[in-house]
């Protein structure tokens, strides 16, 4: 007897559709999965029979073969054992009735014949198509964002028997809506003006921002508040956010997409495939991948290994994870807002008063860190200094979030118009068409080319600030001499990086 049952796997944050032929014959008892699985889809054999079992269902003294199609594609995880025991179950006489056409299946199973949730519920749906699915009931939230027909159950018995026309399928819990995460409003900084500009700026145009000061100049502070200044996410955005953090397995809140740009701040000591993303089985998303349409918040950024900041260097220019392995490929989304905050040296003290404590050899090291390419990648770097004691101790709060969002709005839509999402993404052509210079910007901007103070490539990236300071004064407006020598001025810590 043959049986097929449909079903989905992950590779990277994509579902993979994948057909289970179950086929059941004479001969001594044996059970063997083929079609490349990984250790978990082969352990599937033992976890099946129990369930089976467990349900008080007959498991077949028979040879089953149980093959995995697309055979080229590598399958990963336990969300193909549901399908694989409905295939077993279908492939028999006793249950030859059970009607599997047109449905996918995905869950994983307990011994005793429970279903238990996987990660990567939205993709892998997303794969199966329009039609009818069965998940795990503690995903059916998750499926339902993807596919209106989602059903669920708590048990392998529930599944056969609502397929066998014999009882409904189990009443679900009411959808539980998750209470919504505060955000650090940017009214809590004190000071700091040219750290909120900065900030504005960086949200208005996407652009790469680093931060230099000594510890407690606020720079964590300041990053932890730019979500705040984004735009919520459009719904193809939220998406995409939502099958990326299922697909790596974070916690979801129920029948609700990713509404907010995600915030990430991974450790310094962070491996390169964990920031990246990568892996020899499961191509999980890395950090750079889970704040895709969001912020990335590397502290310390001198602390991380040279290697790991290198390896962000093309997910920052094209927005994309090219993972490349030896059995598995994957492009992972990674369109980011990168963050970096570190000290001037590694005492932390340098400029501030009672003086750098470090010899000239330390802080050679601590500025060899990062590399000449890596901090090109930063359109503003500023300088932060501790602020005044008497902005600590006023009563008085700075200008909300709320405000500055609706400038970068506006910004945003100014960028819209030119053809890009946000003026970070503006190539050459675009610049040279569609954000004319006036007669004095352009003149500074040569002179500091023929001076030797500007490259080719920080043109542009200064070309392209002052046409997002222009655009939260007026997006219809020209480039003056003013918005460029503000761009020259948000990236002097960048240039005094390189000097040194």
């Amino acid at each position: 007897m043959l049986a097929t049952v449909s079903s989905a796997t992950l590779q990277g944050v994509d579902g993979r559709r994948v057909e289970v032929e179950v086929h059941v014959s004479s001969g001594l008892p044996s059970f063997t999965v083929v079609g490349l699985p990984d250790a978990a889809v082969r352990e599937s054999r033992d976890r099946v029979r129990a369930a089976v079992l467990s349900s008080g269902l007959a498991w077949p003294s028979s040879r089953i073969t149980v093959n995995l199609a697309p055979s080229g594609l590598r399958k990963s995880g336990a969300g193909l054992d549901l399908p694989v025991a409905l295939g077993v179950l279908a492939a028999t006489e006793a249950l030859a009735d059970l009607s599997l056409a047109g449905a996918g299946f995905i869950g994983e199973l307990g011994l005793d014949g429970s279903l238990r949730p996987v990660p990567g519920i939205v993709p892998m749906v997303d794969a199966l198509g329009p039609g009818p699915v069965v998940v795990p009931v503690a995903c059916v939230g998750q499926a339902r964002l993807v596919s209106p027909h989602a059903r669920g159950a708590f048990t392998l018995g529930e599944v056969v028997a609502a397929l066998r026309g014999l009882r409904p399928w189990p009443e679900l819990p009411p959808v539980r809506v998750a209470d919504p995460v505060a955000v650090p409003d940017l009214a809590d900084v004190r000071g700091q003006v040219v750290g909120r500009r900065a900030l504005e700026v960086a949200a208005a145009g996407g652009h790469h921002l680093l931060l230099v000061g000594p510890p407690g100049s606020g720079k964590t502070m300041l990053a932890t508040r730019l979500p705040g200044l984004l735009p919520p996410l459009s719904r193809s955005d939220a998406l995409e956010v939502t099958r990326i953090h299922s697909a790596a397995g974070l916690t979801l809140a129920d029948g609700a997409l990713a509404t907010r740009p995600p915030y990430r701040a991974p450790h310094h000591g962070a491996t390169e495939v964990s920031l990246v993303g990568g892996g020899t089985a499961w191509m999980r998303p890395g950090e750079v991948s889970l704040a895709h349409c969001g912020v990335l918040f590397l502290d310390e950024l001198a602390e991380f290994p040279a290697a790991v900041l290198d390896a962000l260097r093309q997910p920052l220019e094209e927005g994309v994870v090219r993972v490349r392995r030896a059995r598995l490929s994957a492009d992972l989304p990674a369109r980011v807002l990168l963050v970096g905050a570190m000290n001037p040296c590694p005492c932390g003290e340098a400029g501030v008063r009672g003086g750098c404590r470090c010899t000239d050899a330390a802080r050679g090291r601590h500025e060899r860190r990062l590399s000449g390419p890596l901090l090109d990648r930063f359109d503003l770097a500023v300088a932060l200094s501790r602020p005044d004691p008497s902005d600590l101790m006023g009563a008085s709060s700075g200008e909300s979030s709320a405000v500055a969002a609706g400038r970068v709005l506006a910004a945003r839509l100014g960028a819209q118009t030119r053809g890009v999402r946000v003026n970070a993404e503006l190539g050459a052509d675009l610049l040279r068409r569609r954000c004319p210079l006036s007669a004095s910007a352009s003149k500074l901007l040569e002179d500091r080319l023929r001076a030797g103070t500007l490259s080719a490539r920080g043109l542009h990236r200064v070309w392209r600030v002052a046409r997002t300071l222009g655009d939260l004064q007026d997006p219809a407006g020209p480039i003056t001499d003013a918005h460029v020598a503000e761009a020259l001025a948000l990236r002097a810590a960048r240039d005094l990086l390189v000097a040194r």
